[in-house]
């Protein structure tokens, strides 16, 4: 039986990965607990096991008193001589017990307390594996599922998927091999959990350095990585060697590197951009492939305003955002995608009135300057039928604004008027004639005689016979001023 006991010992050493020690100091435990429960919880039992022969025994130690008032714990004088004549009063006596004497419900017991000392074994040596390892990727086969949770073998041991870490478009079936990021190791009362993740970011970024030798090697790093796992990745690059590039190397010859990391996550995405430190830059890098025409940078607040062609927008912000909200996150900045357009009606203080004033969107005011309807008081005029849907409540709200405010917002600021305006009110003037009228003023040094001929000359074609220099500069004002009203 003992030669027995020591094969089970030694083969559960070897599958469980556990030491001899820790086994046989669970089975000790475990028989000196059935002992007590068998005979009483007063005893003082001690298992011994001889690593030779594999022998188990179980001996009860009493103390010698000269009247023995509890049995379990005390025995008298003569009865220890009879075991060992030199015994003295104080002396502990051990008396060897027979493992038979144990029942049933005791050698369940013993079971139990066995396997439980095993398991609790078992996740020690797991934790202290693989507690170093977070942030590896691993390689395991699907082994089951459990509430959502892919339960995936990593040889030996088990490790968990959960549903938060899945990628949302794949599946998996039973005995499919599997690669993922370990993202936590935790010990429990009950076990240790290994969680695994195939959308954290670093998965991308371990995938990325297992692949490119360059990465590996340290000539090309990763400098940041944004996922919206199973549709689009951003990842951005730069090289310490001027002679290696490193969009280059992380796409390969023909695409091969990134396409391994493409079909092992299933048909993910992934755009490869240029670091750079500066920020106008990189954010032009990383909204690619649409073009920027203008950045403006915000250090203090970390906010990018980039301008991009009307026909851009869209590529800019990418399907439902994705586009723009990756190079956000990939910065880590705040980043205001705007199209020429738009940025141009900003600059107007009109534009701005109706945003601010009536609280109405860039998207209804870019409406309403297309219409050509460019301050308050023309869209308080305005044909509500001319107008879609979303504009037609701003017509009666800068009505009101205008009964509330006075007729000052009502007037169309000149300065704030397109080219075309003034081109439909002068079609035949150009250059610095036309920039004299939309000014109101002529350049200094220049006389406007188009505003003074019919003053100096008057109605009859002869000269006056005196004109003053104050009353000649006061009439070619009031004369521009007339112009610059009907214009």
């Amino acid at each position: 039986m003992e030669i027995g006991l020591k094969r089970i010992i030694d083969q559960v050493s070897r599958e469980k990965g556990l030491e001899r020690s820790v086994l046989i100091a669970a089975i000790k435990e475990a028989i000196s607990s059935a002992a007590k429960k068998r005979f009483g919880s007063k005893m003082d039992i001690e298992v011994n096991y001889n690593e030779n022969t594999g022998d188990l025994e179980v001996y009860q130690f009493r103390t010698v008193v000269e009247k023995v008032t509890d049995p379990d714990v005390e025995i008298s004088l003569e009865e220890a001589r009879e075991l060992d004549p030199e015994s003295e009063l104080g002396d502990s006596i051990g008396t060897k017990m027979e493992m038979e004497e144990l029942g049933r419900i005791e050698a369940q017991s013993a079971r139990q307390v066995i396997i439980q000392k095993m398991k609790t074994a078992e996740m020690d040596v797991i934790y202290d594996e693989f507690k170093d390892r977070e942030g590896e990727v691993v390689n395991g086969l699907v082994q089951r599922f459990e509430r959502g949770n892919v339960v995936v073998n990593l040889g030996g041991t088990e490790a968990l998927l959960p549903p938060a870490e899945q990628i949302p478009t794949e599946s998996y079936r039973r005995g499919d091999r599997i690669r993922a990021y370990i993202v936590e190791v935790r010990k429990t009362q009950r076990d240790t959990q290994i969680i695994l993740s195939r959308t954290h970011p670093e998965f991308l970024k371990r995938l990325f350095e297992i692949e490119v030798p360059e990465i590996a090697e340290g000539i090309v790093q990763i400098m940041g990585v944004a996922r919206e796992p199973g549709s689009r990745s951003k990842i951005a690059v730069s090289s310490s060697d001027l002679d290696v590039d490193p969009v280059g190397a992380c796409v390969g010859m023909r695409g091969s590197r990134v396409q391994t990391i493409v079909q092992e996550l299933r048909g993910e995405k992934i755009d490869i951009v240029p670091w750079s430190p500066d920020p106008a830059k990189f954010v032009y890098n990383a909204l690619a492939p649409a073009e920027c025409t203008q950045v403006t940078v915000d250090e203090v607040n970390e906010v990018l305003e980039v301008i991009v062609p009307d026909d851009q927008l869209s590529l800019a912000i990418g399907r439902q955002g994705q586009n723009v909200r990756l190079a956000a996150k990939l910065m880590g900045w705040k980043i205001d995608v705007k199209s020429e357009t738009r940025y141009k009606n900003s600059q107007d203080p009109n534009y701005q009135a109706m945003v601010e004033y009536l609280e109405m969107s860039e998207n209804i005011a870019d409406h309403l300057f297309k219409k050509g309807i460019r301050t308050i008081g023309q869209l308080a005029q305005a044909d509500p039928e001319e107008l879609r849907k979303d504009a037609v409540p701003f017509v009666e709200a800068a009505r009101l604004f205008l009964e509330e405010h006075g007729d000052e917002y009502a007037q169309v600021d000149v300065a704030g008027l397109a080219d075309e305006e003034t081109d439909e009110a002068e079609p035949a003037m150009e250059g610095a004639e036309a920039e004299e009228v939309q000014s109101g003023e002529a350049e200094p040094g220049q006389e406007d005689t188009a505003a003074t001929e019919e003053e100096i000359q008057g109605p009859s074609g002869e000269a006056p016979e005196e004109v003053s220099e104050a009353e000649a500069q006061d009439s070619e004002s009031r004369k521009r001023l007339s112009e610059a009203g009907t214009g």
